[in-house]
């Protein structure tokens, strides 16, 4: 498909015009109580075939651009999150990324194989798609609502590291490697791909840390992007050794984000500034994909019923599960098993 300079010019007109409408979008759903990422969405949908018309249908290329919206997320969420507040709950944060997110995927496959009759493959799929929690709802959401910290700290680790072990599921279920693998040699792999995630990460985010310090660089402007290429450095060297982007890219973002770097206020502004375009982008790419007219009853009756039974029965279940390592009061067990549940993350 060739790309000329008046479609250019059409996608930079187009392309402003949605960006600074949904900055707008921000105020009036902070006035309205709504989600900006639900308005972002629903631009999308009334930009798409059903709205102005603009067709939008290809899914290798929302993959590859949901991939790296994520990563720009999650690289903006580990340099933001002060490790000094997170640390005190981050093993109850590691527990429901991992336990809790195999807890509800569990409990979502069998309800919709069970109850709505769907087969073992497309339940578990369902199961590993709506458990994580979503990395851009749940950042932007707990920098402006005033929450105990220890609730925010194991939220934004969870979410941090949950899209990690999901995406390495999703991958291996839709590519049928389940079957050869089996159950054991599943969760092999994912063992793996997040030990050497976070060991990448970890190298490259100490690494990177000792050489900012080190190197005098002639312009302020350039500090931030080197922070940013560090953290994608870790993503990219890690997929290429199999092992989880995602895991590494949060990591190697949390300790270059929690040593002292120059301009690292700079720094911090920058990532949140690409942070809230990658999340517009996103949610406006997903409305596009929607395609209202192939929405029947029984799909939406389906969807219903399995948001349900992940919002009543599965979440409640794996924080439950997952706080033995870190018990909590019941009206904060709540609060992260219902009110917190802002899946499914989009990476998935």
């Amino acid at each position: 498909m060739s790309f000329d300079v008046h479609q250019l010019d059409l996608f930079v007109l187009v392309g402003s015009a949605v960006t600074l409408a949904a900055i707008l979008a921000v105020r009036v759903s902070s006035r309205a109580g709504l989600p900006s990422l639900l308005i972002y969405l629903l631009m999308g949908v009334v930009l798409g075939e059903s709205g102005v018309g603009i067709d939008f249908e290809n899914a290798e290329a929302a993959h590859a651009l949901g991939f790296a919206a994520l990563a720009v997320i999650l690289t903006e969420g580990g340099l933001t999150t002060s490790w000094r507040e997170a640390k005190p709950s981050m093993r109850l944060g590691l527990s429901l990324a991992t336990v809790g997110v195999a807890v509800s995927v569990g409990v979502v496959a069998v309800g919709s194989h069970y109850l709505l009759g769907l087969p073992w493959e497309l339940a578990v799929l369902l199961g590993a798609v709506c458990s994580p929690t979503d990395a851009a709802a749940v950042f932007s959401v707990l920098r402006v609502v005033p929450l105990p910290q220890r609730l925010v700290g194991s939220l934004e680790a969870e979410s941090g590291l949950n899209d990690a072990p999901t995406v390495v599921l999703v991958s291996l279920i839709s590519t049928g490697a389940v079957a050869e693998s089996g159950v054991l040699g599943m969760v092999g792999i994912i063992v793996f791909e997040l030990v050497l995630g976070v060991a990448i990460g970890l190298v490259v985010g100490f690494g990177g840390a000792w050489i900012m310090r080190r190197v005098a660089l002639p312009s302020s402007g350039l500090y931030p992007l080197a922070v940013i290429s560090l953290a994608f450095l870790a993503y990219g060297s890690t997929v290429g050794l199999h092992g989880s982007g995602f895991a590494a890219i949060y990591v190697a973002a949390l300790v270059l984000g929690n040593s002292d770097l120059p301009h690292r206020q700079t720094t911090r502004s920058f990532a949140e500034g690409i942070a809230w375009l990658a999340q517009i982008g996103l949610f406006v790419m997903l409305g596009l994909l929607l395609s209202p007219g192939r929405i029947t009853l029984g799909i939406v009756g389906t969807a219903l019923l399995a948001g349900l039974l992940l919002t009543l029965i599965a979440r409640p279940l794996s924080v439950l599960v997952s706080t033995v390592v870190q018990p909590m009061p019941w009206r904060e067990l709540s609060f992260l098993s219902w009110r917190a549940c802002a899946g499914p993350s989009p990476s998935c």
